[in-house]
């Protein structure tokens, strides 16, 4: 018994540093915090005068929150979702890849796959490098708008994002 008493935290410490090597450590944004930010880059727009939808997907592109502003037009969830996975999709703002795709072309098969819409909007949320989701908005007169009313709900939780 003395012998079992002995061995069995050095079996643990050795299961339990296997069993760490098999799982990936992620980070999620909260339910409360998703709410806030798509609220916060609705209201920067309503600000001034455009009626917006933002849609938070996470860092597997699945819709965590989704916010229809007053007046926003119903192609306004799908054009927002879609920036927002678009951006999760390539790490990275939708603004950047609409530039990279004026000296290099997009992929025909690339352009083919569903949800994906290179226009501005899309604005990555990172911790460090890691990705963990993205914001989109649609709805505003002009893509530049979009994006910055998109990184206004960024801002709102940017703190917090910890």
């Amino acid at each position: 018994m003395k012998r079992f008493a002995a061995v069995m935290p050095l079996a643990l410490c050795v299961a339990g540093s296997a069993h760490a090597e098999g799982l990936i450590a992620t980070h999620r944004i909260s339910a409360a915090l998703a709410n806030e930010a798509v609220g916060a880059a609705v209201a920067s727009c309503a600000k001034s005068g455009y009626a917006e939808t933002a849609v938070l997907v996470d860092t597997d592109g699945v819709t965590q929150a989704a916010l229809r502003g007053d007046g926003a037009g119903i192609h306004t969830l799908d054009s927002a979702h879609d920036k927002a996975y678009t951006s999760v999709t390539f790490k990275t703002d939708t603004g950047a890849l609409v530039e990279r795709a004026k000296s290099s072309p997009v992929s025909v098969l690339t352009a083919k796959l569903p949800h994906l819409l290179l226009f501005q909007g899309g604005v990555v949320i990172k911790l460090g490098n890691e990705v963990l989701g993205a914001i989109g908005a649609a709805g505003a007169p002009g893509g530049q708008l979009d994006e910055g009313c998109a990184k206004a709900g960024l801002d709102a939780i940017r703190d917090r994002l910890k």
